[in-house]
């Protein structure tokens, strides 16, 4: 398999959503179980949604965190806000943030994207009776903070089902892989997808390729996103899957002009994409932001708030994969759920890195 750098892709070419699109720190996680009593909040819950890179709109992975709010406040009929990031800000920019909802008054957030993992630590201690999550997070130095819930998923076994129909599909026999940032969470999207393409087909090529190496910018780049995709099917790919954020509208918009085919990210994208674009979606890979979300805040209207890891896989379908547009063959659709039943029952192991 080739992995392009981003400098690569520029060069080849002519050429912020951090979650889809984010990167979770290659972490043992909590290596010292600490038993964590609920945390016990003041007041009714108020809800803060700290967004990632890219914001509410991104049709990604913002969006569906925002659905789970949505729900949240429909049947429990919370008070909410929300915060937007900024593409460059620094860590005193997040840490300002989540003060300011603490202050504020607001007792249940939730920050979205890994990169909220340090700031929510240095953060939490100073509100031990404000409930924190973070999605994508990790718990940095491995301190526990009990008022924190680290909300992940199990990216990897929905980007097999994926790679799988991407395989299926091909008539070239290439398929390729839009990465946002050369990370280990953005990692493990890849490692799946390779992973259930060569399940499908032993002999088809899986080329990958990022838009930035370590800047978080690579999620909230459309025309770099554009600018790979556009690569992987002048090299012969007819089938691109993008982790992404943001970036992935440019991947859909090339898949648009070279009639091909593209892979949306985290929610339903042909349902959020525009007309034209959704004429290229084949399926996209279902990471339950919004059932992360939900849950955590139902945990604290339950007076039991979440802490430490929780891992949404497709044996709770934390993740999964979507048939709008009706693209996916019934015989694509019944080999995709053979492989999720594999997955779900155990007999099929899925890679975390490429």
């Amino acid at each position: 398999m080739r992995r392009l750098a981003a400098t690569t892709v520029a060069l080849a070419t002519c050429g912020l959503v951090l979650s889809a699109c984010g990167t979770a720190a290659d972490d043992d996680k909590a290596a010292d179980k600490v038993e964590c009593k609920p945390t016990k909040i003041e007041g009714d819950p108020k809800v803060a949604l700290a967004y990632d890179v890219g914001g509410r709109g991104d049709q990604s992975f913002n969006d569906s965190a925002y659905a789970g709010l949505e729900k949240a406040k429909g049947e429990f009929k919370v008070e909410s806000t929300e915060g937007e990031a900024n593409q460059d800000e620094d860590e005193a920019a997040r840490e300002e943030r989540l003060r300011g909802f603490a202050e504020d008054g607001y007792n249940t957030i939730v920050g979205v994207g890994f990169a909220y993992s340090e700031s929510v630590n240095k953060v939490a201690p100073d509100y031990p009776n404000v409930a924190f999550a973070v999605v994508d997070g990790f718990d940095p130095d491995k301190t526990v903070n009990c008022n924190v819930a680290y909300l992940t998923f199990a990216e990897n076994e929905g980007s097999y089902l994926v790679g799988a129909a991407a395989a299926l599909t091909s008539k070239t026999g290439k398929i390729g892989f839009v990465g946002g940032v050369n990370n280990a969470l953005i990692q493990k999207f890849e490692a799946g997808y390779e992973a259930g393409a060569k399940a499908a087909d032993p002999d088809v090529e899986v080329t990958s390729t990022y838009i930035e190496q370590s800047d978080p910018k690579g999620f909230g780049d459309p025309a770099g996103g554009k600018s790979a995709a556009e690569g992987l099917y002048s090299d012969g790919a007819d089938v691109v899957f993008h982790a992404a954020g943001g970036s992935g509208a440019g991947v859909f918009d090339a898949a648009v002009e070279a009639k091909k085919w593209a892979i949306g990210v985290d929610s339903d994208q042909f349902k959020t994409a525009s007309a034209k674009q959704r004429t290229r979606i084949l399926t996209s890979m279902l990471k339950r932001v919004d059932v992360a979300t939900y849950d955590f805040i139902k945990s604290v209207v339950d007076g039991k708030p979440s802490s430490s890891y929780t891992t949404f896989a497709l044996k709770d379908d934390g993740v999964g994969y979507s048939t709008s547009g009706n693209f996916l063959s019934k015989d694509t659709i019944a080999k995709i759920n053979e492989y999720k039943d594999s997955i779900i029952s155990g007999d099929t192991k899925v890679p975390e890195k490429p």
